[in-house]
């Protein structure tokens, strides 16, 4: 049988050999094809990372399809934003990503496309019925290979970005799937650029593979203190999710990142919308509109911000997870990989530290993401009683995703993770003691209710 738990909001993901193995792997790809047949559509680009179960994950998947009469191109091993690029280039109807992104090594799953818009939410529950109640299509697809897919990627990245003077970084690859792609393309482009972990291994050997997350960065912020290397660089397992590092070893917050590049873009784009997610500072969305742009609060998650994107025709979003979609100048989805190219641009405009990108703004205090203990049954029902209970006593709550309370001074975030079985807290104040105070009272809330 296969667990139900494992079909998540934007992707399927487990532990090897307890959630997943080969015969799940083929009934799932399975009721993939068949989700693709029944909607006329006929071609699929598959890769997968360097995870020790992906060759077999992979294979058992294709044969899945294949049964089905899907036509598969099996694009290799490689980063999940090159296997969007060959859904794009390939001009094939769907796209499948053998990977469990930033999970620890004993983890695979499967993120899935359809054009270059994520299977996410229902459609992967209309799947998971396919398979439980093994309704599936029949046919005899073909399979092929394609092994040039990674050097008209690296090429493409190349052409679109141009550097004003050379910059000196440090990439940390995490032993994912960004190390083959990144510091090749810098170097093409000028960079001096020194190597951490780029070598693909999916045991990850060196540190977690999640740029987000201070613990896991602590090498690449020793490198960048102890040279003179002006921005370190990191990805997550797959290279969707940016990390940087600034001259000084300070870490930046995803929302600060996407702050950087939208004043950049937002210079040749005036008035354009630019979506951040609920877990974006303040700093952020006033900024965007101090220089023109129209910024947009969204819910959380790649899937539900690319498919909003598309809807209203924008150019550029990202989340406070690191996930950054620029559809000026490149494609619309979320790569790591070219977006560090593009912040590298951005730097080599200016002699000026990246330290210093943001420095005009107002001080502010803020946490980053607290995960708070909760059970997959339980968490959206928590944050609703959470929710109400401040809108009945009359709190400015934006209830877009979760609840998101405004203060005069500050916010809060209290939302359900749709990934994990926790809430998601964030907040921000004016003041370290109002900080204090805000996050008090949500939390209170939160154990008062629980």
């Amino acid at each position: 049988m296969v667990n139900p738990q494992i079909f998540r909001a934007y992707d399927i993901r487990g532990v090897v050999d307890v959630d997943l193995d080969e015969g799940i792997l083929y009934k799932i790809g399975k009721g993939y094809g068949t989700f693709l047949r029944r909607q006329n559509l006929k071609t699929v680009s598959i890769g997968g990372d360097a995870r020790l179960s992906t060759p077999a994950y992979k294979k058992a998947f294709i044969k899945g399809m294949l049964e089905t009469g899907i036509d598969v191109i099996d694009v290799g091993i490689m980063a999940t934003p090159v296997l969007y690029f060959s859904i794009w280039k390939l001009k094939t109807d769907g796209g499948v990503m053998i990977t469990a992104s930033h999970n620890p090594a004993e983890y695979n799953g499967i993120k899935l496309n359809q054009g270059l818009q994520s299977v996410y939410g229902e459609q992967i529950q209309d799947i998971l019925r396919l398979i439980q109640n093994e309704d599936f299509e029949t046919g005899e697809g073909s399979l092929s290979t394609n092994d040039k897919i990674d050097e008209i990627y690296k090429d493409y990245i190349f052409e679109g970005i141009k550097l004003e003077r050379p910059v000196k970084v440090i990439v940390d690859g995490g032993n994912g799937m960004g190390g083959p792609y990144l510091p090749e393309i810098l170097r093409r482009l000028g960079c001096e650029v020194t190597e951490m972990y780029c070598e693909p291994d999916g045991t990850f050997p060196n540190h977690h593979p999640d740029p987000t997350i201070e613990k896991y960065m602590t090498d690449l912020i020793a490198a960048v203190k102890n040279s003179d290397a002006e921005v370190g660089l990191g990805m997550d397992g797959d290279a969707d999710r940016i990390g940087v590092v600034d001259e000084n070893g300070k870490m930046l917050f995803g929302d600060q990142i996407l702050n950087i590049i939208a004043r950049d873009f937002l210079i040749d784009h005036p008035g354009e919308k630019i979506i951040g997610d609920v877990k974006c500072s303040k700093n952020f969305f006033d900024d965007i509109k101090k220089h023109g742009g129209i910024p947009i609060m969204y819910k959380t998650g790649h899937a539900n911000i690319k498919s909003k994107m598309q809807r209203e025709g924008l150019l550029m979003s990202g989340e406070m997870s690191g996930h950054v979609f620029l559809k000026d100048r490149f494609l619309g989805f979320d790569d790591a990989i070219y977006v560090c190219a593009r912040f590298v641009e951005i730097m080599s405009k200016t002699d000026m530290p990246v330290s210093q990108f943001l420095a005009d703004q107002p001080k502010v205090y803020n946490t980053p993401e607290i995960h708070y203990k909760s059970t997959d049954n339980d968490k959206f029902n928590l944050v609703a009683k959470v929710r109400d209970s401040f809108i009945e006593e009359g709190f400015d709550v934006n209830d877009i995703d979760g609840m998101r309370i405004t203060f005069k001074d500050g916010w809060g975030l209290c939302r359900a993770s749709n990934t994990t079985p926790v809430l998601v807290l964030r907040f921000e104040a004016e003041t370290e003691e109002r900080l204090h105070e805000i996050q008090k009272l949500i939390e209170d809330r939160i154990e008062e209710l629980k």
